[in-house]
């Protein structure tokens, strides 16, 4: 008892359910059934009514001495209907208002009372106004209550996309966009707006705040002076690493929960029976399609199981590692083809550069390439569909896996043959080559969006119809959750490679996420089914994270940092014109910094560590050692569960062993009891040493 009077607001909660419970009990035997007479209960009228005015004063008055909140919370917790809560309330509050009126004038009553119940409504509108607020809400839940969780996830995946691009469009058009347009104003425009400039970026956006080229390195003269080479550095530096910390957080996080507390018997058959499905889904087709799903993973997971157990002959594995080892040259050889062709179309269109301010048949001629990258990321991946159907995987999540893995070696294989003429050849070709760079890829992006709404029409729409009226055998499309989530990665690292050559690009990437998520909506709804293998979905979220870290934010990164680090900036446009590097910048800032007296410490920080090759190989190795010793206590925690898991199946076993022998024991002792009838008696006796009866092998 001392412990629970030590203990902040645990005589509440303890109070609360005493509460309800008694309640409970007294509404039983005070309000039965309609059909029930009052006489079958030995009691009369006036006497129940007595019962209830004691019990509801006795009510009243625990009530009264609740703290408010408490209060609150019991009366809405009782087991009454509104008439009867409202009866008690205003009991309630006229015992505390009799209390009150020696301590407190009835003005100041009144004020207290109102201001309290203005303060908590205005709370409650808060938390209902928060809700509201936020994105796609309501949307998300009936997704999740037609389709199901895996569908869900890809919607999520959109919704925390968009996040992301919201974050870094104000960072940007704030800190970078803002200033420049305000004080020192960088546009000149020597070119008729003609339209075609919302396709190609080129042309009159030229000189604009969308890109690199519109921005200068002017001091703004404020108080303090505003710098805008520093405020372009450090913009895209602070961007770029709240990026990665946050998909480092939630990678990690979603393997912690998808992978490593679910690891053991979470994927049995019986907690994937008793304990998987999935309680979100309400409409009938959409239950029938997760109960197929949760059959096909049942059957998975016993196929893995007897996998691990057969034995393949020779022969079986060396014909299955031949028809790996073909696809898998076949899958290389066609991203190795669509590489070459793609940089030697880029190296093509190199020469029409400088003809696109006055030829409107040279910049539509840009929009080629970006035209046959988004053939080529629609049509080999349906060849490799075709070659994953060669080599006839046993295990479906396998399949999906193999598809993955292919589809993500296509896309990262062509943006990085594309990084690399950006940033091997354009440098030296081209005289504002950041612009040229940041409107390839706004050309890319915006490209890539329409094939995607005329994916979304032709791939889904007219696949739907043919399946319905024309070829009924075909059925309704699936919705394919792997290929639509490839591609919004291959979106986003788009986006974020063009970040640092087009600070605005994310308006860009905001509205197309807006347009899809409604369309995919729509067209999942209209057009297409569930998927029936979705293998593990909250695993394949995981991956999904995974991917969209590595390579494609690694791969950003890399190209960002060698662009700063490396590449001399362009002479005639750009805050960093006349530096030698865009990080020089930088060590001008810290001689700045030097020369102000008390600031001597922040100089020999940046030259003596920062610029120390040392530091950072210091770094790398307290990173390593930390990630191998929480790798070693995983490891432990698991061998832990193991052990624990083993003690507990070996407990089991134990008592149904004594259980036996019990069982075994009392048979004896009733067959030698039919032979002695004079001992015989009705009352049965236990005997409590009969562990000593038990053998001592035990």
């Amino acid at each position: 008892m001392e412990f629970i009077q030590e203990v902040p607001g645990i005589h509440e909660v303890i109070l609360k359910d005493k509460l309800i419970k008694k309640k409970m009990m007294r509404r039983m035997s005070l309000f039965p059934h309609q059909a029930a007479p009052l006489g079958n209960l030995e009691l009369t009228s006036d006497e129940i009514q007595k019962e209830f005015e004691n019990d509801t004063r006795e009510l009243v008055s625990e009530l009264v001495n609740l703290p408010t909140r408490a209060r609150i919370q019991a009366m809405r917790a009782l087991p009454l209907s509104f008439h009867e809560r409202r009866y008690v309330r205003s009991r309630v509050m006229s015992v505390k208002h009799s209390k009150k009126n020696d301590l407190l004038p009835t003005c100041c009553t009144d004020c207290h009372q109102q201001t309290s119940l203005f303060c908590r409504r205005f709370g409650a509108g808060v938390t209902t106004a928060r809700k509201r607020l936020v994105i796609w809400q309501d949307a998300l839940k009936e997704i999740g209550g037609r389709f199901g969780t895996s569908v869900l996830s890809y919607f999520r995946f959109v919704k925390w996309l968009l996040l992301f691009n919201i974050i870094s469009l104000l960072i940007n058009f704030s800190f970078i966009t803002i200033p420049q347009i305000i004080h020192s104003p960088n546009i000149t425009h020597t070119v008729n707006f003609r339209g075609l400039e919302l396709l190609t970026g080129a042309g009159y956006f030229n000189q604009t705040v969308f890109f690199y080229g519109g921005y200068n390195g002017e001091v703004i003269v404020n108080q303090p002076p505003y710098n805008m080479q520093l405020a372009y550095f450090f913009t895209i530096a602070a961007y770029m690493v709240l990026c990665g910390v946050s998909l480092i957080y939630s990678m990690a996080r979603s393997f912690q929960k998808n992978f490593v507390l679910v690891s053991g018997p979470a994927y049995g058959g019986a907690w994937r029976l008793l304990c998987s499905w999935d309680f979100s889904v309400v409409n009938e087709k959409a239950i029938q399609n997760h109960k197929n799903n949760l059959s096909v993973q049942l059957k998975e997971t016993l196929s893995e199981r007897f996998q691990r157990k057969a034995r393949v002959s020779v022969s079986t594995v060396l014909k299955r590692l031949a028809l790996s080892l073909v696809a898998w040259t076949l899958c290389v050889l066609l991203a190795i083809g669509s590489c070459a062709g793609i940089y030697f179309l880029q190296s093509d269109q190199s020469r029409l550069v400088s003809g696109l301010a006055d030829d409107l048949n040279a910049e539509a001629s840009t929009l080629i390439l970006p035209v046959v990258v988004s053939l080529i990321n629609l049509i080999i991946p349906l060849t490799f569909s075709l070659i994953n159907k060669m080599e006839h995987y046993t295990n479906p999540r396998t399949n999906i896996y193999i598809g993955i893995m292919r589809n993500v070696l296509l896309k990262m294989s062509i943006l990085g043959i594309l990084c690399f003429y950006w940033l091997s050849e354009v440098p030296y070709t081209i005289s504002c080559w950041e612009s040229f760079v940041g409107q390839s890829v706004y050309r890319l992006v915006l490209v890539d969006f329409i094939f995607c709404l005329l994916g979304s029409f032709f791939g889904e729409f007219l696949r739907n119809i043919i399946g319905t009226k024309c070829f009924p055998s075909l059925g309704v499309p699936e919705f394919d959750i792997a290929t639509n989530v490839l591609n919004l990665i291959y979106a986003q690292t788009l986006a974020w490679i063009g970040i640092y050559f087009s600070p605005l690009l994310p308006i860009i990437q905001v509205i197309k996420l807006f347009i899809i998520f409604y369309l995919k909506r729509v067209s999942l709804s209209m057009n297409c089914q569930p998927p029936k293998h979705t293998g593990r979905a909250a695993q394949m979220q995981t991956v999904y994270v995974a991917l969209l870290f590595f390579p494609s934010f690694i791969g950003a990164l890399s190209l960002v940092a060698y662009t700063v680090w490396s590449l001399k900036p362009s002479e005639q446009c750009g805050p960093f014109q006349g530096l030698d590097k865009p990080f020089q910048t930088v060590h001008q800032w810290m001689d700045t910094v030097h020369n102000i007296p008390g600031s001597e410490w922040a100089w020999w920080i940046f030259e003596h560590v920062l610029r120390n090759e040392l530091f950072f190989y210091l770094i790398t190795l307290i990173v390593l050692v930390l990630t191998y010793f929480l790798w070693q206590v995983t490891q432990g925690r698991k061998q832990l569960i193991r052990t624990l898991r083993e003690q507990i199946v070996n407990e089991g076993k134990d008592k149904t062993f004594l259980l036996n022998r019990l069982q075994s024991i009392q048979k004896q002792r009733r067959a030698t009891a039919a032979f002695s009838p004079q001992e015989y008696t009705e009352r049965t006796y236990f005997n409590q040493n009969w562990m000593n009866t038990l053998p001592l092998e035990m």
